[in-house]
């Protein structure tokens, strides 16, 4: 692909698929060899940027940040753009994802991502990716009728936010069949409404009796199943799709210029820690791309809850599932999606996060391996091998064994770009309650009112004020309080002046009172149940679409 740069060809981390296009790797999802694509290169940011980006638009940013990626021999700059617009069109504020102060004094802020359609940071990646899978089919079926057209089966995973904003993103779309699997009881009252009361018929939500690990492996299984391939072209809008990263490199490039404008932050002399509360990886990632293509900061958080396997990596090396059942696994709020299971997860007040295994971390470890290993090699092909080498043997050791460890020069050079916390459930509850008490520079009388997901990352934010003042911490706000009000509401039980009602959303009223479309799935009948439903409704939707013709 001579059109191409080395960014803007992709391949697998487990090495056996090299010179991949974007629109192929959005399409696929998940590499044929199960790994996940990753840019043969990570691009340097152009000559001057921090002057010529400065006062540019979210939507210009993620203009310049996309082409990077992606040639326009495959999308046309003026076409790329177009889908730019038409996906953060949903958006309620401007400036897409604005950063605000919390605490001027401790230089704490937060970067807020839940003011697209379905109030979570979801909507900035899956907007673009439902957008995305459209220019694609559309390009391709153009003159096409009948079964000649391409037909997408969209499928994915969720605990909870990622169903809601996909379904909005992909319902009612041409060509394109959208199955959603969530862990039955897991996800809370709010995001279970927004999922099932969309009634658009290329729409399945399916309601598993078992956890957000059992979705993504069922949605891992079904990408590698012959069967299942034989019939349908599949996609993915999990974060395993790399359009889905992407698309959230943009917002801390956006932040870091907010906060120049925002507080007089000097970028020749002050530095930055984004804190990311961090489930499967992916928000996470994002920044990491951002810093390696030369966005100044100094650290990422990673921030956990009590579900540790990535906190207990950073400070040990060892990346081990850790199961816990009966009274240990109880935890969290039932009513916004916290359920004990035999699982071995533990269930918290953001159990969006309540994940054994981080997908997104393999392609982390392909790039550390890389720097680690590769030198020892004579060429970039034997490098790239070897590193994928590496992240096979310890994804088999992770599937075979529940875990592995790295070397110490391994572990030192993650440490580089990442520290961890981890954060309780008590935690959580405390630092709700307590930055309800600030006084916010928002023009407001009321405290600020975070989510239980976005206060792990500031009661991580506040751990590093302490070890590092004078440092400025912009943590991740990734849902609006109102989508898990049951821990909100017993954080500030004692507060006298807050009603959740006051806060509640427009389009969140009378949302589960609606009119629901799910379909119930038992674990138990495994790959084949879930393979003969998927094929037999994209049958139905297909002679309804050709009936209509």
């Amino acid at each position: 692909m001579e059109s191409h740069t080395a960014s803007q060809r992709y391949l697998s981390t487990r090495g056996g698929s090299y010179g991949f296009s974007f629109e192929e790797v959005v399409l696929k999802g998940l590499a044929p060899d199960n790994g996940l694509f990753i840019p043969e290169n990570i691009p340097s940011l152009p000559h001057n940027w921090q002057n010529d980006w400065c006062n540019l638009s979210f939507q210009d940013l993620a203009f310049r940040i996309f082409s990077l990626y992606i040639s326009p021999a495959e999308i046309p700059h003026s076409a790329l753009k177009d889908v730019i617009d038409k996906s953060y069109s949903t958006f309620k504020v401007p400036e897409i994802a604005p950063t605000i102060t919390l605490n001027n004094k401790k230089r704490i802020y937060l970067l807020e991502l839940f003011h697209g359609p379905t109030l979570a940071f979801k909507d900035v990646a899956l907007q673009f990716l439902g957008n995305l899978f459209e220019f694609f089919l559309t390009r391709r079926n153009e003159g096409k009728k009948g079964k000649s057209r391409e037909h997408l089966t969209v499928i994915g995973a969720t605990s909870g936010d990622t169903g809601s904003a996909a379904i909005y993103g992909l319902s009612n779309k041409k060509d394109i069949s959208v199955f959603i699997m969530y862990p039955t009881g897991k996800v809370s009252a709010i995001q279970e409404a927004q999922m099932t009361t969309i009634t658009a018929p290329n729409v399945h939500c399916l309601s598993v009796d078992g956890t957000f690990d059992d979705c993504q492996d069922f949605v891992k299984t079904l990408f590698a199943d012959p069967l299942v391939n034989e019939s349908q072209k599949l996609a993915s809008v999990n974060s395993i799709n790399w359009a889905r990263i992407l698309a959230q490199i943009t917002y801390y490039f956006a932040s870091y210029f907010a906060l120049i404008r925002l507080d007089g932050f000097d970028p020749l002399d002050d530095h930055i820690r984004f804190v990311v509360p961090t489930g499967n990886f992916g928000d996470i990632l994002a920044g990491y791309f951002a810093k390696r293509m030369g966005l100044p900061m100094s650290k990422l958080v990673v921030a956990t809850n009590e579900n540790d396997i990535l906190h207990r990596f950073w400070q040990t090396g060892a990346y081990e599932k850790h199961t816990v059942h009966g009274p240990a696994a109880e935890g969290g709020s039932v009513e916004d999606g916290a359920k004990a299971h035999p699982s071995g997860a533990k269930e918290t007040l953001s159990p969006a996060m309540d994940i054994l295994v981080s997908s997104n971390f393999e392609r982390l470890l392909w790039f550390l391996a890389y720097e680690i290993y590769g030198p020892s090699m004579a060429n970039i092909q034997d490098r790239k091998q070897i590193a994928s080498s590496k992240v096979k043997e310890w994804q088999t050791d992770l599937k075979t064994k529940g875990g592995f460890s790295v070397e110490q020069k391994v572990l030192n050079a993650a440490r580089k770009d990442f520290e961890s916390e981890r954060v309780s459930d008590e935690e959580t509850i405390t630092t709700i309650r307590e930055v309800y008490k600030w006084p916010v520079a928002i023009g407001s009388k009321e405290g600020y009112l975070l989510d239980p997901h976005t206060a792990i990352g500031i009661t991580a934010a506040l751990r590093s004020v302490e070890a590092l003042p004078g440092v400025y911490n912009v943590a991740l706000a990734t849902a609006h309080p109102a989508k898990f009000g049951n821990a909100v509401e017993m954080a500030l039980k004692e507060e006298k002046d807050f009603q959740f009602k006051d806060v509640l959303p427009e389009q969140f009223i009378g949302l589960e009172d609606l009119p629901r479309r799910v379909t119930h799935v038992q674990k138990r009948n495994g790959l084949e149940g879930i393979r003969k439903l998927i094929v037999e409704e994209v049958e139905k939707e297909l002679d309804r679409t050709y009936l209509d013709l």
